[in-house]
Formats: structure tokens, C-alpha cells, sequence
């Protein structure tokens, strides 16, 4: 058979056939709007590298004079990483110091900027980088998850944020801004590869003369159950997915007022993330295929006994309004999202849940068998900001805002007795009401000669009720469980005052010098999954003081691009997580003092005309500085490396280690090339991404590790000069590179693996 798996159901192809083309004819109905620009970048000359504009700021400037850590995505990357069926963990490593994994699979991924990030699985995890979608913070991990389309840019700000945004943040933002409506235009694309990877995007509009404009956009993405269970009926019945989103923007301009009203939607419904059995064995890293401890990997097989599904649903409602009055412009933010989650997999990742424990040729050994479906009920998220801004440029400019944030959020975890079985064994919930506001302010002033100084402060008021309880459990005593948990109750609150002091300085039109010195906090967290606990651990508040340094530079008029931030952060009782372990049980701790430092390169050139390369280089050193601070080791036969607290078998001193997945390196690249062809070109792009070796927990093993990952795409095609045709043949991660993301270490030695190669070709066109 090739690697373009046939589809087993013709219905399939079909229905997914349908789907598209009634979505995309949806769309072409209407009139058309502006192009997708997956980035603000401007040409200054068919030669150079033209200006890429952000609003890290809140205000739109040239990368290359803002004061800030921040790196953007777009063009022909943005591109190739994510129109082949990718989500939002295909950013990890695509700019320097950031990392984004997921143990449950599209719907909730997890980020990291500079080794900062939270590995908890919980479904309230308190996450210290803030995903800030078109100026809305989206809180919670189901959120975060929002695919990524028809966009005008991605941006990623690194160090403390909070005195120019919505909700402060001890890491840095992941910041999406989508394409907003006023003028006519439009685009669609599909692409078809292994496993019958699909991807229909599609975005169209209109605008009239009287200020009114209105833009639609949608996406579905989707792979047929490519993975064969080797203990199920019939072939290949894991791993699929359909993911659907769309969105509504209708936008109204007369004289100074601008006001936007947005409607979106996501609809999920698939496989959960595949665990795999004794992914390693004892003593080394290296991947063990589903036959056996030291038998080949082969990542389209595995043997599972349990069931495994995932459906999930998103809303959000949104009002934008600003005025200008002149000096200042008044902006209003108001959000409201929803959601809803179903998600159950095979914890333990194996086949066998009585004596004998393994069936001829099985995964290995599996103490006990594991299931469980994590559920969120009902997720409501309102926030609302008020800003006001100056208009002018140069001299003193300032920004003031007023922010609320009310969450409710239910949690539901349901434990199995069986892989299959469909009654609940035990039932633990979770309540959580959270609410916050800040008040926040920035000023800034431009010397004329050159220099620019920016100060912000931001007041933070966090306030958080909870309550969890075991209110049924009818699992046998010998687990020790014991029985049902009565309802606990606690309230975390904390206000504290953050800043940033920023200059930078012209050192001439091509070099740019800046410097900053932040202040970040994270508000306290809860940690209640009682499934398998009967307890609940609350952390304190976090602080972080974060300094960094850098230079800015155009060189070789305008055909090379360097920027290099060194930067050293410390923080004050970071929030931690202690997941799994013997104890099976997620807990939250506080490090006395974590370290960090470190540097980001990025480097653009365009040496020829029709072509670009582009580098980065990101250094990332992370350290854990609490002599007194312990966790459990893996419950699974795992070789901790860490020194063992004396008298306490299992339980072992992280003093020392870097935090989990945080690796030392990350480096991505691209070159694209293309050449005149009659009317259009022909053009090669082609991008990698390479990491060091991650751990996955607070201690450090041999086996919950990875050493490296290395993947890069290929994408070879032809594009009219108007672009009203597109056509390509693509390859993502070419290499076939199969590297552990992650892991389960309470049972057996549990992990989960990255994405498979795709191939296949692609259309699109605009009008």
C-alpha cells in the first residue's frame, strides 16, 4: 500500500467532499474581501526585506524600533506550517524560546516561552503564558487551542506583559491577530495528503461606500483513522479527526468610530492523544514498538484495550468599539466565550487489564489497567476592557486601561472500572469561579535624538473560589481510594502591583539598541482532581523580575535583518506542578527561586532577488535553586537520575534540574526561491526546526526524555502573478523523525510521540 492510505469508506470521502465544497461555495457567494495577510509586511522594494509592522505595543510600529523581545510569523512559514492539516503546537521552536506540546492532543496545548510553562493536565492548569486572541485573553487550555486562520499575524512576546494587556502574564503572550473586514477580496485553498490529511480554508467579503463591511472565514481540517489498534476489530480505527471553525466579523466606520462585531465557532470531534505502553524501556529513551519491549516503532501501530474519543465545542461572542476624539482614541474590548469538552483515552496505553497481564506479543507489562474521561460541562469566560490611548507620534504618548475577567468553569472526571466499560467506577467534580481586574498605564517619550524611554505599572486584583469532592465511588477497597470525598472549599485571592521600565535608542536608521527590566506575577493556583486523591494544594502567588538587552539592525540596504536579545530572568515561588508519579496524583508546589537565561538570534537576508533565508537561534538555561524541595518519582520502572532524600525510597530532590520541557536549543530555519515563469513562478520553500533534549518531569530520568527532534517540510509549486492560481506538492517532516513529546509515569513507562510525515499536494486561489 503507498503512504497515501486509501479511504475506507468511500461515504467518508464523500461527506467530507460535501462539507467543503458547500463551505467553500458558502464563502465564494459572497462578495469577496482582502487578501489574507499572514503577516504585516510591507515591501519597500521588490529587493528587500521590506518593514514587518506589529502592535506589541497596542499601537502599530516597525519591529525593528519597538523596546520589546517580541518575534512574529507569517509569510511563506506560517503557510507551510499550518495549511496541511497542522493546529497550534506546529508553532513550537518557529521562533526562538518558545515550545507548545499537548498530552491531550488539538484541544489543549500547553506554552512555553524562555522554559517557562506549566506541564499540568488538569483542565483549570494555570498557564504563565497568556494566549491573547485579537486583544481577548483566552484563559483556559480548551481556549488556547483555537485554530489557526486567515490571519494578519502572529506575534510572540517574550518576558513579564500586563502594563498594555488584558491579563498579566510572568512568561510572555502568544498573540493572534486575524484579518480584519474593510475592502473586497478574498482567498481559498485546499490540500489533500497521508492518511487522508485535508484542509479546506477559505475567507471572503465585501465593503460598501457607506463605512459598512463585512468578513467570513472558515476552516476545516481533517485525517481519516490512520493508527490500527492491533487488539480491535478491523484496521486502522485511531487517530482521525474532523476539526471545523468559522468565523463572523461585520464591521461598521463613520468619521471616528469604528465598531466590529465577531462571531466565532469550533467544532472537534476525534481521537484523543494516542498513548502507547512501554513506549521505552527500562534504561533508555529509545522507542519500543507495540509488539514489545525492544521490538521495532512503527508509528501507525499500537495495542489498546480502552476507549478513545474527544469531542469538543467553542462559541464566542465579541464587540469592538473605539472612537477617535483626536488627541486620544477610547477603545472598548467586550468578549464573551464558551465551551464544552468530552475526552476519554487509554491511560495506561496497553493491552490487558486481568491475568496474565501481557498476551503474546503484547506491549510489555502493565500493573493495572488505566481509564479516564475528563469532562468540562459548561467553560464561561466574559471579559471587558477599556483603553484609552494618544494619537500622536513623537514626543509624550500614553496609555491608560481599565480590565475585568469572570470565568466559571466545571470539571468532571470519571474513573473506569474497565478499558470499555461505560458505567462509572467513581465521579469527581470541580467548581471553579474566578475573577480579576487590573488597572494599567504606560507612558512613553521620544527624544529627537533618537532616544525612547516607555515606564508602565499595572494594579492586579485576582480572586478565586473553588470546590471539589469525590461524590461517588464505588471502586474495590484494596485500591485504597477509600470511598467517596465530601465537598472541599477554599477561596486563593492576591493583588499586587507590576511594572516595566524600557528605552531604546536609534543608534542610526539601520541599528537600533533597547533595553528592559520587567516585573511579572502569576495569581495563586488550585489543583483539585480528587479521581485519585483526596486532598486538594493550593500555590502562592508567583513573581518574576525579568531584565533583557538587545540590538535591532537593517543592513545591506535593506536585503539583511539581524536582531539578538540576551535577557536573565528569576523567579519568586514558581508555580510547579508534580504530575503523576507513584501517587497518580497531580499537586501543586512552590520552588523557593528558579533561574533562567539565555539569548534569541534571528537573522533574514535577501541575497538575491527571488530569494529569502531566514535563521534563528534560541539559548535556553533554566534552573530549579530550592535545596528543599522533593517530588515522588515515576510510579513506572523509570532510572531517576536525581539524588534520593535520605530514609525516602521514591522520593527525590529536583535542586538543580531545568524545567521540564525546556530544552537548551532550538533552532528553526526556511529558504524560499522562485523563478519567473511566463505569467507567475515557479518557487521552492523549504523549513526546519531542530530542539535539544527535553525532560518531561520535575525529576529528571533516563526514559521520560527526549534527546532531539528534528523535522522540516518541503513545498514545491507554481503561482500566477496575481495569484489567482496556486498549486504545490508539499512534504512535512521529510525525515520521518519519530520523537517522544511526552509521557505517563504512574503505571508503566507510557509515552506519546510527534507528528507523522505528510504529503500530498495543495490548490489555492484569491479573488
Amino acid at each position: 500500500m503507498t503512504r497515501f492510505q486509501k479511504i475506507k469508506s468511500p461515504m467518508t470521502f464523500i461527506s467530507r467532499a460535501a462539507m467543503a465544497v458547500s463551505l467553500a461555495g458558502a464563502f465564494a457567494a459572497a462578495p469577496a474581501l482582502a487578501q489574507d495577510t499572514d503577516t504585516r509586511e510591507t515591501a519597500e522594494d521588490d529587493s528587500g526585506l521590506g518593514t514587518i509592522v506589529v502592535t506589541a505595543q497596542r499601537r502599530e510600529e516597525n519591529l525593528q524600533e519597538v523596546p520589546v523581545s517580541v518575534a512574529t510569523l507569517g509569510g511563506d512559514t506560517l503557510d507551510a506550517i499550518t495549511s496541511t492539516g497542522s493546529d497550534v503546537r506546529a508553532l513550537a521552536g518557529r521562533v526562538p524560546s518558545l515550545n507548545v506540546e499537548s498530552s491531550f492532543g488539538r484541544t489543549f496545548p500547553r506554552f512555553y516561552i524562555r522554559g517557562l510553562g506549566n506541564g499540568d493536565f488538569d483542565l483549570n492548569a494555570s498557564q504563565p503564558v497568556s494566549v491573547v486572541y485579537d486583544d481577548v485573553v483566552l484563559e483556559n487550555p480548551i481556549l488556547k487551542g483555537f485554530p489557526v486562520f486567515d490571519l494578519d499575524r502572529i506575534e510572540v512576546l517574550r518576558g513579564p506583559q500586563g502594563t498594555l494587556f488584558g491579563r498579566n502574564t510572568p512568561a510572555g503572550i502568544v498573540k493572534f491577530d486575524t484579518v480584519k473586514p474593510g475592502e473586497n477580496g478574498g482567498f481559498a485553498r485546499a490540500s489533500y495528503g497521508t492518511y487522508g490529511t485535508s484542509q479546506v480554508e477559505v475567507a471572503a467579503g465585501a465593503a460598501d461606500d457607506n463605512g459598512l463591511s463585512v468578513r467570513m472565514s472558515g476552516l476545516y481540517q481533517g485525517r481519516n483513522n490512520w493508527i490500527d489498534n492491533l487488539d480491535a476489530p478491523g484496521e486502522n480505527n485511531q487517530g482521525g479527526y474532523d476539526d471545523i471553525a468559522a468565523r463572523l466579523q461585520v464591521q461598521y466606520e463613520s468619521g471616528g468610530f469604528v465598531g466590529r462585531a465577531v462571531g466565532q465557532v469550533r467544532i472537534y470531534d476525534g481521537s484523543a492523544v494516542i498513548f502507547r505502553a512501554n513506549t521505552f524501556q527500562t534504561g533508555s529513551n529509545d522507542l519500543n514498538g507495540a509488539a514489545g519491549p525492544g521490538t521495532p516503532f512503527k508509528r501507525d501501530e499500537v495495542r489498546a484495550d480502552g476507549l478513545n474519543f474527544q469531542k469538543l465545542n467553542v462559541y464566542n461572542f465579541g464587540l469592538n468599539l473605539e472612537y477617535d476624539f483626536g488627541p486620544v482614541t477610547l477603545y472598548s474590548i467586550t468578549s464573551h466565550w464558551s465551551g464544552d469538552l468530552e475526552s476519554r483515552g487509554d491511560i495506561d496505553g496497553g493491552f490487558s487489564n486481568a491475568l496474565p497481564f501481557t498476551p503474546e506479543g503484547g506491549p510489555g507489562f502493565i500493573p493495572f489497567s488505566a481509564q479516564t474521561q475528563d469532562n468540562v460541562p459548561s467553560l464561561k469566560q466574559f471579559t471587558q476592557e477599556f483603553r484609552i490611548a494618544s494619537n500622536n507620534i513623537g514626543g509624550l504618548g500614553y496609555q491608560v486601561g481599565f480590565f475585568y475577567f469572570d470565568e466559571g468553569l466545571q470539571i468532571e472526571t470519571i474513573d473506569f472500572g474497565g478499558p470499555a466499560d461505560i458505567t462509572p467506577a467513581a465521579i469527581a467534580v470541580q467548581d471553579q469561579d474566578s475573577t480579576a481586574f487590573g488597572i494599567f498605564a504606560s507612558v512613553n517619550y521620544e527624544f529627537d535624538n533618537g532616544l525612547k524611554l516607555q515606564a508602565g505599572a499595572r494594579y492586579n486584583d485576582d480572586k478565586r473560589d473553588f470546590t471539589a469532592a469525590r461524590p461517588f465511588d464505588n471502586r474495590p477497597g484494596f485500591l485504597g481510594f477509600g470511598g467517596p470525598v465530601a465537598p472541599i472549599t477554599t477561596t486563593i485571592k492576591d493583588d499586587v502591583i507590576t511594572w516595566d521600565v524600557s528605552a531604546g535608542y536609534a543608534v542610526s536608521d539601520d541599528v537600533n539598541l533597547f533595553a528592559r527590566v520587567a516585573r511579572g506575577y502569576r495569581a495563586p493556583s488550585i489543583q483539585g482532581r480528587l479521581a485519585f486523591g483526596r486532598s486538594i494544594s493550593v500555590a502562592e502567588s508567583e513573581r518574576t523580575m525579568s531584565y533583557e538587552a538587545g540590538f535591532k539592525t537593517n543592513l545591506a540596504d535593506n536585503r539583511v535583518r539581524f536582531n539578538l536579545t540576551g535577557y536573565y530572568f528569576t523567579t519568586e515561588d514558581l508555580q510547579l506542578t508534580a504530575v503523576g508519579g507513584t501517587a497518580n496524583f497531580a499537586t501543586l508546589i512552590n520552588a523557593a527561586d528558579v533561574d533562567g537565561y539565555g539569548i534569541e538570534a534571528e537573522f533574514e537576508a535577501a541575497p538575491v532577488d527571488g530569494m529569502q533565508i531566514a535563521l534563528s537561534v534560541g539559548y535556553n538555561d533554566t534552573e530549579i535553586n530550592d535545596p528543599n524541595l522533593f517530588t515522588a518519582g515515576c510510579g513506572a520502572p523509570c532510572t531517576v537520575l536525581d539524588p534520593q532524600r535520605a530514609g525516602s525510597p521514591g522520593i527525590f530532590s529536583i535542586d538543580g534540574n531545568t524545567l521540564p520541557q525546556s530544552p537548551k536549543w532550538t533552532v528553526s530555519g526556511s529558504m524560499g526561491y522562485a523563478v519567473p515563469v511566463g505569467a507567475g513562478e515557479i518557487y521552492a520553500f523549504t523549513d526546519w526546526y531542530y530542539r535539544s533534549r527535553i525532560q518531561f518531569f520535575l525529576y529528571d530520568s533516563v526514559e521520560f526524555s527526549d534527546d532531539s527532534l528534528l523535522e522540516g517540510g518541503l513545498r514545491l509549486g507554481y503561482r500566477s502573478d496575481n495569484e489567482v492560481i496556486d498549486i504545490a506538492a508539499f512534504v512535512r517532516n521529510i525525515t520521518n523523525d519519530k520523537s517522544a513529546v511526552g509521557g505517563i509515569d504512574f503505571n508503566n513507562l507510557t509515552g506519546f510521540v510527534n507528528e507523522p510525515r505528510i504529503y500530498g499536494v495543495s490548490i489555492g486561489t484569491r479573488f
